[in-house]
């Protein structure tokens, strides 16, 4: 898998659930929440073997998760 591939998959699977709770919070964008939820499922990604190591160790959180 690719990074331009993990980050569609990311942004289609995970990102909704966190953008509804950033709107119950009102408070904008939370990028803590965000960046947490990119290691999270690079992890998963990684212990499926979905992606190399080397992949999970360089890969630096998409633009969706801020900064």
């Amino acid at each position: 898998m690719t990074k331009t591939e993990a980050v569609a998959l990311f942004k289609e699977a995970v990102l909704p659930a966190i953008k509804q709770r950033e709107q119950g919070y009102g408070n904008g964008i939370d990028e803590v929440m965000r960046r947490e939820a990119w290691n999270n499922f690079t992890d998963m990604l990684c212990k499926d073997r979905a992606i190399t190591e080397s992949q999970y160790d360089t890969w630096c959180h998409p633009a969706c998760c801020g900064r």
